[in-house]
């Protein structure tokens, strides 16, 4: 009788410990570098190249420089984003634009929110990904603006977005205010198509390739 107690003690403490470690395993920040990550990430930072040049040739009032971070943060969580948007920040600053690595701040909680969410089940349809998409707004929205005011006056360089920056300095409405709208009419349009981009591509993928990420995968719910 004792003997089988303590049997049954072990057991439910070797229970525990491997639902511990799953938990551990799947967290939304738990990132390993695996091979998987390290394809992905390049893969990623080409796709945000590829994007931006694409928007710069045919002088659209886009920048579609983030779908490869936002595709990332979907596949291998907030982690793996956030490291993807950075990384081609600073690749970007040292190859054609320096002001390109102040931005990075934006790419980075860019990664985080659309991970954290594609985590949380955020990306389970098309009227979620709508949501997403609007959180990732507000987030460039937010993190870009005293960038912009710090390096360009309050200003984005896009044209849309600019216009409508002089127009309310016109109209003596403050500067802060001015820079946000300034970014949110640019990121607006911006970030909705990439994340929807990032979406239906994420839907594509083959739920092998998917596993090899260690997150949760929600593509079962598709």
């Amino acid at each position: 009788m004792e003997r089988k107690s303590h049997s049954t003690f072990d057991n439910k403490k070797d229970s525990h410990k491997e639902k511990g470690l799953e938990t551990m395993k799947t967290s939304m920040w738990s990132f390993k570098l695996s091979t998987a990550s390290l394809v992905l990430i390049p893969a990623a930072v080409g796709i945000n190249y590829i994007g931006k040049m694409i928007a710069g040739f045919l002088k659209l009032p886009l920048w579609l420089d983030a779908i490869g971070t936002v595709l990332a943060a979907m596949i291998g969580g907030p982690v793996v984003g956030a490291l993807s948007g950075a990384i081609n920040n600073i690749i970007y600053g040292l190859t054609l634009d320096p002001i390109s690595f102040a931005y990075a701040f934006t790419s980075l909680f860019l990664g985080l929110a659309v991970g954290a969410m594609a985590y949380k089940g955020w990306i389970e349809n098309a009227g979620k990904a709508l949501i997403v998409g609007l959180v990732a707004v507000l987030v460039a929205s937010v993190v870009s603006t005293p960038i912009n005011i710090i390096f360009w006056g309050g200003q984005t360089g896009n044209v849309w977005g600019d216009s409508l920056y002089a127009a309310l300095i016109a109209h003596h409405f403050p500067v802060w205010l001015s820079s946000f709208l300034d970014e949110w009419v640019v990121d607006v349009p911006d970030k909705i198509i990439t994340v929807f981009i990032g979406y239906l591509i994420f839907r594509g993928l083959p739920k092998t390739f998917l596993q090899q990420f260690d997150r949760q995968n929600h593509t079962d719910v598709l």
